[in-house]
């Protein structure tokens, strides 16, 4: 629901200008009776109506309905006495933001049985004023009809969009976490143990330092054989760290667009052949920021991944329906767009974007680094 502060509606298919003209439209039907007492009557209803309706912004529980209730009333009276009908559409805004489903439903109904009663009363009370603005009218009542649910279903959407971004960055934190602790478990599989032996063996060592120097010499080529080998353990474990399967990758990417319900696609075999561990690392990284980008910026409903070797060179290109890239976008931190550039520079590889009918990302590196 948007704050007291704003003027007009948001998101609601119609432009601010024409929220506008609905705000000014009642002076004039207004200022074109002759009685002077109907003037002043009329402005007030309409700063009433005005000071009610963006005070229901900021009200909570059954003073929010109170507050439809006046507007309402005032909606069906500028209706019979000037022939405004328009307020209606405020209202139908309105009552499209209300999340609870009971209220929503008996608001809805209240206000498009008034509105049809009201306009057909005005037909009989000021026929030639109703006559003249027909066509409008008649789009008043969809307006009526439609808003409210196309207002309801896009607040629960763009509310389950919500949830869904807590979850994913809930599973994110959940899966650093367990990083972490994986992290954690190999070094005191390896560094713990070893360091523990290294220890016990150096105090060892500093005992019969005078009573056995042979057997010193054996501890301290004891000790450093373990310092030896924890330190290729370690090695071994920063390496398979840093090295990210294409393959392996792919199945992320997978999980990653079916969380967010994107169709996937994949052209291509992932298990790549006669390609260095480390350029298949950076390509797998790269896949990995580009479908991110996918999810949070293009708005797409599709992904299609494509996975080409050649003799010469190894090509991957995502591509999504979505709304597309500029050039502003492209240079932008938040894509990561810089980063995927130096990637694949150190590996002698290139980047391409092209924006049509969504956005292609095209990476691909050559067999032969230089």
């Amino acid at each position: 629901m948007q704050n007291w502060y704003h003027i007009f509606p948001k998101n609601t298919g119609l432009s601010a200008f024409a929220w506008i003209v609905f705000c000014i439209l009642p002076f004039y039907f207004i200022f074109r009776s002759s009685s002077f007492v109907e003037i002043v009557i009329g402005i007030l209803l309409i700063v009433l109506f005005f000071t009610t309706y963006r005070l229901s912004f900021i009200k909570k529980g059954w003073t929010v309905y109170v507050s439809v209730g006046i507007e309402m009333a005032i909606s069906i009276g500028m209706t019979l006495y000037f022939g405004y009908v328009y307020f209606s559409l405020f209202l139908a805004f309105f009552i499209g933001n209300i999340q609870n489903k009971i209220g929503f439903i008996t608001l809805y109904i209240v206000h498009l049985l008034t509105t049809i009663t009201a306009i057909s009363f005005g037909f009989f009370i000021q026929n030639q004023t109703f006559f003249t603005q027909l066509p409008f009218i008649i789009i008043c009542i969809i307006g009526v009809i439609l808003l409210p649910f196309n207002m309801y279903n896009r607040n629960k959407r763009e509310k389950l969009e919500g949830q869904l971004e807590d979850a994913n960055e809930r599973i994110s934190q959940l899966m650093v976490i367990e990083e972490r602790q994986r992290i954690a478990r190999d070094l005191h599989d390896t560094l713990g143990q070893k360091l523990s032996l290294i220890g016990m063996k150096s105090d060892l060592a500093k005992k019969l330092i005078q009573m056995d120097p042979e057997l010193v010499k054996k501890e301290i080529n004891d000790i450093h054989q373990t310092a030896r080998t924890a330190l290729n353990e370690v090695r071994e474990m920063v390496y398979d760290m840093k090295r990210v399967k294409l393959k392996e990758e792919i199945n992320h990417v997978e999980q990653m667009l079916g969380a967010a319900q994107i169709d996937f696609k994949i052209e291509g075999n992932p298990e790549v052949s006669h390609t260095p561990l480390l350029v298949e690392s950076m390509l797998s990284l790269c896949l990995k920021e580009a479908v991110t980008n996918v999810v949070k910026h293009s708005q797409a409903t599709s992904c299609h991944v494509l996975i080409k070797q050649t003799s010469s060179e190894l090509l991957i290109q995502v591509k999504d329906n979505g709304i597309g890239i500029s050039g502003k976008k492209e240079t932008s931190k938040g894509h990561g767009l810089v980063g995927m550039r130096e990637r694949l520079e150190f590996v002698n590889g290139s980047l391409d974007i092209a924006a049509s009918n969504g956005t292609t990302m095209t990476f691909w590196v050559p067999n032969v680094i230089q």
